[in-house]
C-alpha cells in the first residue's frame, strides 16, 4: 500500500471494490480520480496534493468542463469517501472540514417526467410497426417499466423467472435489496410474453441479459444495454411527434411518481422523493400496505395515460 500516494490508495480501493463485485462504485472512483488528476495536470498525486485549494480548483475545473452539478458532486463525494477511509486507516492525518463549501449535494437539474398525453404518444403512437426495430423495442421497454409501477431498468433487466408467479411479480430492488410486489396487468403480461427469455438454462425472465457472463462481464453487459436503451429512447420523441422533451430510462419511474401525485394517490403509497434515502424510507413503510392498494394506484395511472381521463384516488 502506497501510504504517501492518493493515486496508489484509490487504485487499491478500486481493485478491492471490483473483487467485491461493486463495479458501479469502482467506476465512480476511477472516473473521479481520473478527473482530479487531469485538473492538476496529470501524474501521481500524493496526499499533500489533496488540499482545500486543490479541491476548490478541481470544482472550478469541472465547472469549466461544463459538467453537471450532480457529476461534480458525485466525484467530490467519491474523493471524500476515499479520504475518510485513509484517515480511518491512519494513512493520513485528517484535516477538519477539508471538503466544506464544495458541491456535495444532489440537485434536480432536469425535468425527467413527461405528461400523461406525452407518454401516451410515446408508447401508443400509431404506426409503431414503422419504427426502426431497436427503437420499437426500446418503446416496449419504456411501456413495460411504466406498467410495472415505474420499475427501474436495472430491476427490470435482472428479473428472474422465479420472480413471476401467475400475475404476481415479487422481486428485490438492485440498489436497496428491499422487496417489491407488483400485480401484473394484462398489458404488461403481453409485453413480458413478447420479451420472455426462452432459454431453459437462463435464470432471467426477459431476454435482456445473458446468463453465462462472469460477474464483471455481466456488469459491463448491463451498462452496454443501458447505454443502447437510452440511445434508442432519445430518438423516440421525434419519431412519435412529441417535441421538446427528452426521454431516458429514468422517464418511466419519474412519470409514474409524478402522475400518481397528480392523481392524488396518498404519499404513503407512492414514492415522492426519488433520492436514495427518502426512497428507502418510503419503501420501508410501503410494505405495510396490501397489494390491492398498489394495484389500484397503478391502474389509475395506466388508465390516465391510455384514456386521458384523470381519476383521483378518492374516486377510484
Amino acid at each position: 500500500m502506497k501510504q504517501n500516494s492518493l493515486t496508489g490508495f484509490v487504485n487499491e480501493v478500486i481493485v478491492g471494490l471490483q473483487q467485491e463485485g461493486r463495479f458501479a462504485t469502482a467506476n465512480i472512483y476511477k472516473y473521479a480520480l481520473r478527473a482530479f488528476t487531469q485538473s492538476v495536470g496529470g501524474g501521481e498525486i500524493f496526499w499533500g496534493g489533496l488540499s482545500r485549494q486543490a479541491l476548490r480548483h478541481f470544482q472550478t475545473y469541472m465547472e469549466g468542463q461544463q459538467k453537471s452539478y450532480n457529476t461534480i458532486s458525485t466525484y467530490i463525494r467519491a474523493l471524500r469517501a476515499v479520504y475518510n477511509r485513509a484517515v480511518d486507516l491512519g494513512l493520513v492525518k485528517g484535516e477538519f472540514r477539508l471538503f466544506a463549501k464544495l458541491k456535495t449535494g444532489v440537485a434536480s437539474e432536469k425535468k425527467l417526467a413527461v405528461t400523461a398525453s406525452q407518454m401516451k404518444k410515446l408508447v401508443h403512437a400509431p404506426g409503431a410497426e414503422q419504427l426502426p426495430t431497436k427503437v420499437r423495442q426500446a418503446q416496449d421497454i419504456l411501456s413495460l417499466m411504466v406498467l410495472l409501477q415505474g420499475m427501474p431498468y436495472t430491476d427490470l433487466a435482472h428479473l428472474h423467472k422465479s420472480d413471476l408467479n401467475g400475475t404476481l411479480l415479487t422481486c428485490h430492488r438492485q440498489k436497496t435489496g428491499t422487496e417489491l410486489c407488483v400485480k401484473v396487468v394484462p398489458e404488461a403480461m403481453e409485453l413480458i410474453e413478447r420479451y420472455r427469455n426462452r432459454e431453459a438454462a437462463s435464470p432471467y425472465l426477459l431476454n435482456i441479459l445473458s446468463s453465462t457472463c462472469s460477474e464483471k462481464a455481466a456488469f459491463e453487459e448491463y451498462q452496454r444495454k443501458l447505454r443502447d436503451l437510452n440511445l434508442q429512447l432519445s430518438k423516440l420523441p421525434a419519431l412519435c411527434g412529441v417535441e421538446g422533451i427528452k426521454v431516458s430510462s429514468y422517464t418511466a419511474r419519474h412519470t409514474w411518481a409524478t402522475l400518481a401525485k397528480y392523481c392524488q394517490v396518498p404519499e404513503e403509497v407512492i414514492s415522492e422523493g426519488l433520492g436514495h434515502s427518502s426512497l428507502e424510507v418510503t419503501r420501508t413503510y410501503l410494505k405495510s400496505f396490501g397489494g390491492d392498494e398498489l394495484e389500484k394506484a397503478n391502474r389509475i395511472i395506466i388508465d390516465y395515460i391510455s384514456t386521458g381521463n384523470k381519476n383521483v384516488w378518492s374516486r377510484a
